[in-house]
């Protein structure tokens, strides 16, 4: 499983569609993702104190695109990144994700198990 973070009406747009494609596509060839170890980091990075987020839940065996795991950052971890838009029936579960309140995230209960 590898996790993504973002807002709801996103996903919801996503869903009707059957297909998600954010514009990291066009703008670094992929979609973001994290493993379960990693999401915490990047949400209290990029994300802390946002509202109105989920965090997608994906079946890596069910995306249709290629995901690769790398390092482009030279952080020394190795990411999961989509290359292509990803097919929504690869999220097996969408969990809310909302901030602490001091804005920072914590695993949802859903992930702690």
């Amino acid at each position: 499983m590898i996790l993504h973070i973002l807002e709801v009406d996103t996903w919801l747009k996503a869903k009707n569609e059957g297909m998600y494609t954010p514009s990291s596509l066009e703008d670094e060839g992929f979609i973001h993702c994290s493993t379960k170890d990693q999401v915490l980091e990047v949400a209290n990075f990029l994300y802390k104190g946002q509202e109105n987020l989920v965090l997608l839940c994906i079946d890596s065996i069910k995306v249709r695109a290629e995901i690769v795991y790398e390092d482009l950052y030279e952080t020394g971890k190795l990411y999961p990144h989509i290359y292509g838009g990803m097919n929504v029936d690869a999220v097996a579960n969408v969990v809310p994700f909302l901030p602490n309140s001091d804005g920072t995230f914590r695993l949802p209960k859903e992930l702690k198990e």
